[in-house]
């Protein structure tokens, strides 16, 4: 599943300075938690904690530490509460709220050329267009951020907070470089902004999306090499650096003069970068540089081995996610049954970028006398791209590309392809709006022991 930001606390574009923070809307309360014994419910706002307007979750988290609180809360109906409790140091309230930033999304100020939100058709919820620039999401989720929008305040609370590690994206090191592809003059002061972390003992991920013909190459080299200038010693500024390629689709702006990643290019990156991770292994003990999974795909190369992720670090970048995926599978496959009782047929659609490295896992499942799991790797006619990753399926293309097909008894469908917290897809075509149109119910899979669950139905029985 996908986060997505809510377009109701979204700032203008550009805009550094947060607004006057608003009360932070409760959705959930643990059970058994302060926060029960006090009476909240979902519906409550919490305006301040010992007189202070939390701007965000980060600082609500602070702020309920202390060991004795005041609270300001607004019921439903508009009812104020004051709450004075005692509690133990650090002990947490309990209290989930809808919003992680209570004073408003910092949204970017650059102008990428290979932006993704950029290369969408208008028409949709507005939380798709917003440009998510925020120093604190980055904390608190792991989001990408450049680091150009950033106040002095900013860097303060930053400091102030150690609100670390990080994850920025820096795409080039090269300032004039760097610059040209952000379009956005700040960008250029990466190198000096990367030595105010190391300074600082704070850290960062980094992320460097490869655009052919722009910061591939001597750039490309560069770049990791003077990342990888700030990841050594007993604590490196920068702890890791994901290679993705740039991702384009059929909405883009006309004549941005970029070009997508062929088979060719994927080689000629992968051949670049490994001979990197060997030196950057033999000087810093850790291949410190990955390439996200995508590019073995693409150039038609089998993944790496397990351990040459290390720790998976950049996991969540597409690095070593399918890796992974694939160990997660093995272990979930290692003792199935010879056979089961009742015969299943199911479907399971994929991206089909990642068709071909899911199917000896299939083949594994269907040596199970009956059981048969039909793989369908889809292409994604919605972004216009033929080898597309599981995530980026849309509810048009599972519903062109599904329809009057041949999908057994049911369907499976990865959870990666829906919204956090809500059925709908990146077009805004609803999972419901799926199972009407399908002719066998939809199950939706969280993880590899879901998938062979759905496979098994019922307790195997020994042959």
């Amino acid at each position: 599943m996908w986060n997505e930001p809510s377009a109701a606390l979204a700032q203008a574009e550009g805009q550094s300075q947060a607004r006057q923070p608003q009360p932070a809307l409760v959705d959930t309360v643990t059970a058994g938690s302060i926060a029960e014994e006090l009476g909240f419910q979902p519906g409550d706002r919490l305006l301040s904690l010992n007189g202070v307007r939390p701007r965000d979750l980060i600082d609500f988290q602070v702020l309920q530490g202390e060991e004795e609180l005041v609270l300001e809360v607004l019921d439903p109906d508009g009812s104020l509460h004051r709450v004075e409790l005692e509690k133990d140091w650090e002990e947490p309230l309990g209290l989930g709220f809808t919003e992680a930033l209570f004073d408003g999304l910092r949204q970017c100020n650059n102008h990428c050329p290979f932006c993704f939100i950029d290369q969408q058709p208008p028409g949709h919820r507005g939380s798709l267009y917003l440009k998510d620039d925020d120093y604190r999401l980055s904390f608190l989720y792991g989001s990408y951020l450049t680091l150009t929008n950033l106040s002095a305040a900013d860097w303060q609370r930053i400091e102030d907070q150690r609100l670390s590690p990080l994850y920025v994206s820096v795409h080039a090191t090269d300032p004039e470089l760097r610059s040209r592809l952000l379009v956005n003059p700040r960008a250029g002061l990466i190198l000096e902004q990367l030595q105010w972390f190391a300074e600082r003992r704070l850290q960062i991920h980094a992320q460097v999306v490869v655009c052919p013909g722009f910061n591939d190459g001597p750039a490309l080299e560069r770049t990791l090499s003077e990342l990888a200038g700030f990841g050594g010693g007993d604590w490196p500024a920068v702890l890791s650096t994901a290679v993705v390629p740039v991702g384009l689709t059929r909405f883009r702006p006309a004549g941005d003069a970029l070009r997508p990643v062929d088979p060719e290019a994927a080689r000629a990156v992968i051949a670049q970068v490994e001979p990197l991770q060997a030196r950057f292994q033999l000087d810093l003990g850790s291949r410190f540089a990955w390439l996200s999974d995508e590019w073995y795909l693409m150039a038609g190369q089998p993944l790496p081995p397990r351990g040459s992720y290390e720790d998976l670090p950049q996991r969540e970048n597409g690095v070593g996610s399918i890796r992974a995926f694939l160990e997660e599978l093995d272990l979930a496959t290692q003792d199935l049954p010879t056979a089961i009782e009742a015969p299943r047929r199911c479907s399971w659609v994929v991206g089909r970028l990642v068709a071909e490295a899911l199917q000896p896992v299939v083949d594994r499942l269907n040596r199970v006398d009956g059981v048969e799991l039909l793989l369908i790797g889809l292409p994604s006619p919605y972004w216009g791209q033929d080898q597309v990753v599981t995530g980026l399926l849309t509810g048009s293309d599972l519903l062109e590309g599904l329809l009057d097909r041949d999908l057994g008894d049911r369907l499976l469908l990865p959870r990666v392809m829906l919204r956090q917290g809500a059925e709908v897809f990146l077009d805004d075509r609803s999972l419901e709006e799926l199972r009407a149109a399908l002719p066998v119910p939809i199950q939706v899979l969280g993880g590899a022991d879901d998938l062979v669950a759905m496979c098994l139905g019922s307790r195997g029985r020994d042959a």
